[in-house]
């Protein structure tokens, strides 16, 4: 290909990835319960149209009423690898529309800058390797293998699609994965675990004045969360900074009581909740670290013959590591050489993706992507324009490198 050519190729798929971003942009897809079109479904519907006015084969599996997965396939009908990309539909509420400076759902273009809810995270990427896809197929490159476009729901939820589409055998003969997050096009190989943990303590309802009389759950929980702070400080020192993904966590977010009913400041209440998210990081195993909260438990109750507590883990994603060595890293790290002529920077995900459970379906993974790692969910939600023209870029290349085994 000429430099002519390369040159309106690139000016080609940036248009189509700037109109692609602000239609996918434009149609709200918060999922928000009981509220009509509170889902990804018109979204979805439309990426599924979309596909099929590229000549891809597209199939749409409801995951539950309203919440479907839409699945692209191109073969090329030569025998090799397969490729998947993974970008979500749904994106986080836009919160209070008064406080942005732009309308969330507007995908407007000022100063280079496309504002709005998931032109980061990750309706951008999203329309990258859709169109990177498409650049492929209109430049009729030679290649081998199949790429399946794997667009789920509820990314920002339970991820019930990711985990529908495994369920449905679609990763079963996938040899890579491209997780299209917003990640500044750095390279990221590992990504933190998850807990999610609901815990209650249990006590006795009294009047505020006479606390003998009952049995206050809120001390029985201020020693628990104090424990568990212990624990995390201990885990900090065993492992220390992970380079890529820095401390291990254990964070307790919702604290309440009582749990039912109308808090009154005379009462005490029955029982005391509280959630924990914990991160872990490579070297952190789940299951001892649920033995070392049951220990926490079990040592406040020989001390206390009042303490009554149980915990339920109610989420688990484990972390996640891809060797630099893997093809599907190679071809990125390839593209990234590529089309920004320069190294790329390896890093991890602080946070898990529905690349967590391609990962412990045994599909490797790596995590890539245009928009500022720390403007997910934020207020007036922004991408580089010119980023995601690169990404685009690098998604198309990192695809032919991977299917033509390249610089493998």
């Amino acid at each position: 290909m000429t430099v002519m050519q390369l040159t309106e190729r690139r000016k080609r798929d940036r248009e189509e990835v700037i109109s692609l971003t602000q239609k996918l942009v434009r149609i709200p897809s918060v999922y928000r319960p009981g509220v009509e079109d509170g889902n990804e479904e018109k979204v979805a519907l439309f990426v599924a149209d979309y596909l099929r006015s590229l000549g891809i084969d597209v199939h749409i599996d409801e995951v539950v009423p309203g919440r479907p997965n839409v699945i692209g396939v191109v073969d090329s009908g030569k025998p090799g690898k397969t490729l998947l990309f993974e970008g979500h539909t749904d994106v986080v509420t836009e919160g209070d529309r008064k406080a942005w400076t732009y309308d969330p759902f507007g995908a407007e273009i000022v100063g280079g800058f496309m504002y709005g809810r998931g032109t980061n995270d990750t309706k951008g990427n999203l329309a990258c390797m859709i169109t990177a896809v498409h650049s492929i197929l209109q430049d009729r490159e030679e290649w081998s293998g199949k790429i399946i476009l794997c667009i789920p729901c509820d990314e920002e939820g339970m991820m019930i699609g990711i985990k529908h589409f495994i369920k449905q055998g679609w990763a079963k003969d996938v040899d890579g994965a491209i997780i299209c997050e917003p990640e500044e096009n750095q390279v990221c190989i590992t990504q933190k675990g998850a807990m999610r943990i609901m815990v209650r303590a249990y006590g006795k309802m009294a009047h505020g004045a006479m606390p003998l009389s009952g049995i206050n759950p809120n001390i029985r929980m201020a020693k628990i969360i104090c424990a568990l702070d212990e624990l995390e400080q201990r885990e900090k020192e065993r492992l220390g900074k992970h380079p890529m993904l820095g401390w291990p966590s254990i964070t307790p977010t919702i604290l309440q009581a009582p749990v039912q009913g109308d808090a009154q400041i005379n009462v005490i209440p029955e029982q005391c909740m509280t959630t924990l998210d914990i991160r872990t990081v490579p070297g952190q195993d789940h299951d001892t670290l649920k033995e070392q909260i049951q220990t926490i438990f079990d040592n406040l109750a020989s001390q206390d013959p009042d303490f009554r507590a149980e915990f339920e883990v109610i989420e688990e994603r484990p972390w996640t590591e891809t060797d630099q060595d893997d093809p599907v890293v190679k071809a990125i790290t390839q593209a990234v050489k590529d089309v920004t002529g320069k190294d790329p920077v390896y890093n991890g995900v602080p946070g898990a993706t529905d690349g967590t459970f391609l990962h412990v379906a045994g599909v490797p993974i790596v995590t890539t992507g245009a928009g500022d790692r720390e403007v997910p969910h934020q207020i007036d939600e922004y991408v580089d324009i010119e980023e995601l023209a690169d990404t685009t870029e690098i998604y198309r290349t990192a695809a032919l490198h991977f299917l033509r085994g390249e610089h493998q």
